[in-house]
């Protein structure tokens, strides 16, 4: 059977989780266990080490087990880059992503499979459970994950989670990988660029730990996350094959982020940086925007 092939048979699809990471030795062990215990057996799992320089490299060395694939990175080129290289060496027919410092519960990956197959999905996530802090936290609401087409919900704020996500070789190819140029907020551009063309789907079941709250997260290091968005959404605009709506949403969501990011420049004394991302801004949306 081919691999890159999907099948009838839930069992025997060989789905491939990619792994990125840097510097969090105890954790990826933690990541890589859960992927490795899960009850799909037909599974590969590929961790990129994007230049570690603690006991990462040892770590890994350590877990002796034939599905799993262990890839050096040149140093710093980022989590984009680090998921494109372990996407392009995968063989599944279907992927899926999980972040180093997060961990799957056992039968995420049997349950998201045969559900995207009974819904015929490109795409899917499930729910995950939030920890911050070895404690679990409830979501805001605002953070409720959507199903199906959710455009221009996902312009306000990232609604898909990459530790949750599965999707097939077909639609990697198609969509083409992230935007290795955005040092963060790359996972908001992919999923943008996705549900232009694609549904979401949800598969409503806690199938994902999700720890947060440590200042390693690039939630943490990039503080001004709406600059990437910025950028992201600018880059959109000049794609051709959006619709009057598309265009009309991602130019209110720009306009708004926009402006809320050059008054925060104002405030820091910044009147330059206001000024550059306006007229980033409205050049991409060819004028009027403010």
């Amino acid at each position: 059977m081919d691999a890159k092939r999907p099948c009838g048979d839930d069992d025997a699809t060989l789905v491939s989780a990619v792994v990125p990471t840097r510097d969090r030795a105890a954790m990826v062990v933690r990541a890589l266990a859960s992927a490795l215990a899960q009850t799909h057996v037909a599974i590969e799992v590929i961790v990129v080490d994007d230049g570690s320089t603690d006991d990462t490299p040892a770590a890994l060395a350590a877990i002796v087990d034939p599905r799993l694939r262990v890839l050096r990175h040149e140093p710093g080129r980022g989590v984009s880059a680090a998921r494109n290289r372990g996407l392009a060496e995968a063989r599944g027919a279907y992927l899926a992503l999980l972040d180093s410092d997060d961990e799957w519960l056992p039968e995420k990956t049997a349950r998201q499979l045969a559900f995207m197959r009974r819904q015929d999905l490109a795409i899917s996530q499930t729910q995950e459970v939030w920890m911050r802090g070895g404690r679990r936290v409830n979501p805001g609401q605002v953070h409720g994950k959507p199903d199906g087409f959710f455009f221009e919900q996902a312009l306000g704020r990232c609604l898909v989670s990459p530790s949750t996500v599965m999707f097939t070789r077909e639609f990697w190819e198609e969509l083409g990988g992230f935007d290795e140029s955005l040092p963060a907020c790359e996972d908001y551009d992919l999923w943008l660029r996705t549900l232009i063309r694609h549904p979401v789907g949800l598969l409503d079941e806690l199938l994902a730990v999700r720890h947060g709250g440590r200042p390693d997260q690039l939630s943490a290091i990039y503080v001004g996350q709406d600059l990437f968005r910025i950028r992201s959404m600018a880059g959109l605009l000049g794609r051709g094959d959006l619709t009057p709506w598309h265009k009309d949403c991602i130019k209110k969501e720009l306009r708004r982020k926009a402006l809320c990011y050059a008054k925060g420049c104002l405030k820091r004394d910044k009147p330059e940086e206001a000024a550059r991302v306006l007229a980033v801004a409205e050049k991409a949306a060819g004028g009027k925007l403010f």
